[in-house]
């Protein structure tokens, strides 16, 4: 393409004349994660527009060069860039494309290539909390002795014997990553000998084994909200596993789990309790005492009551989550036949059987009314 026809390098990276160093790194980056011959290929007008942006960053990331090119146009850097022709310069070291390249070869493939490891975020960890019905209602505070690995003291983390220091990686040379140059391409890889570390320990720390990290257990207390119920998780924030090289602490999650009660269900912020009568006292009503959350309360049952009966005890349910009020307790009333009658018992039974007629019974009456007009 003669230098006539060229576009201007600003256009073609899209910055202004007064751009940045980083802003002209920034805008090539980006352009050459998108017209990057390995995610186009074949694509014709993908690779001149990667060629074309390629040349731009060349000249305009060389200050001298961005200099020239600035007071004389393209004829300032003519057969300076190295592209004339449509070829391409090298990008092994000293080249302003052998950090960038690394970079983007990463984001393309997923890797981390060109970066010395950084400092990684603990593991996330989990610990399994099992509390009574009334701690889950009210809420509590718990005690928790939690596993985790500590710095050790004898090497202060660096995984080598005291007295010792690591030493620079060979194969990487401290940098972590083993580059390879492979015709247009510079590949970055984790290096294989220090783990991307950088460094390696000849004279491991006999405390830690050259972990850096010793196990140990630290008592945390927590704050357990009214409301909780099975599978509710509470966060507490870098309490989980240490961070390595300086990175942040893990968090730990505490999964609730909530033991059976012998009287009570729950259901959403509802309370279920089932209180069982004898037939006497559902057929004339008496008081009885009904054991909630907060204690015993009295609660009158009317004469006539039937056996699945529900009655509503406002506001002595579970206390909600978000804190707006409580739930109710809902009673069902269970109705008991009675069993092992003597002798008595069965004639005065027999008698009332006989005397109260179908009036005693109108459940039992409106089942055998539908049945016939069913039948008939």
């Amino acid at each position: 393409m003669a230098n006539g026809e060229k576009r201007d390098y600003y256009e073609i990276l899209g910055v202004h004349k007064n751009a940045s160093e980083t802003e002209i790194k920034k805008a090539f980056r980006k352009l050459a994660i998108q017209y990057h011959p390995d995610k186009n290929q074949g694509n014709k007008e993908a690779e001149e527009k990667f060629k074309e942006a390629t040349e731009a960053y060349e000249v305009l990331s060389d200050a001298q060069k961005r200099a020239q090119y600035d007071q004389f146009g393209h004829a300032g850097v003519s057969g300076a860039g190295g592209f004339s022709g449509g070829g391409f310069g090298g990008f092994g070291a000293g080249s302003p494309f052998g950090d960038i390249f690394g970079d983007i070869f990463g984001d393309i493939f997923g890797g981390g290539a060109g970066r010395r490891s950084q400092g990684r975020r603990g593991d996330d960890l989990l610990y399994n909390m099992e509390i009574s019905f009334e701690e889950a209602a009210f809420g509590c505070e718990k005690k928790i002795e939690v596993p985790y690995a500590k710095r050790c003291s004898s090497c202060n983390g660096s995984g080598a014997k005291p007295g010792t220091d690591p030493k620079i990686c060979p194969s990487c040379r401290g940098a972590g990553q083993v580059r390879y140059q492979q015709g247009f391409f510079s590949v970055s890889k984790t290096c294989g000998q220090c783990n991307g570390e950088g460094k390696v320990v000849d004279d491991p720390c006999p405390d830690c084994r050259g972990k850096g990290s010793i196990k140990d257990t630290k008592t945390l207390s927590v704050k357990v909200p009214g409301g909780v119920e099975t599978g509710s998780r509470l966060k507490l924030t870098s309490e989980g596993g240490q961070g390595v090289k300086g990175g942040p602490n893990g968090d730990l999650y505490v999964a609730i789990s909530v033991k059976d009660h012998p009287l009570f269900q729950r259901e959403d912020d509802n309370v279920i309790c089932e209180i069982p009568i004898s037939f006497a006292q559902a057929a004339l009503g008496c008081e009885i005492e009904v054991p909630t959350l907060d204690g015993k309360v009295s609660m009158k049952i009317p004469d006539g009551t039937q056996s699945g009966k529900i009655y509503r005890l406002r506001g002595k349910g579970i206390p909600s989550l978000q804190g707006y009020g409580r739930g109710d307790q809902l009673v069902v009333v269970k109705v008991e036949t009675p069993t092992n009658l003597n002798k008595k018992q069965k004639e005065l039974l027999e008698e009332f059987a006989k005397i109260s007629g179908e009036e005693a019974h109108p459940m039992k009456k409106g089942f055998l009314d539908k049945v016939m007009d069913f039948l008939s």
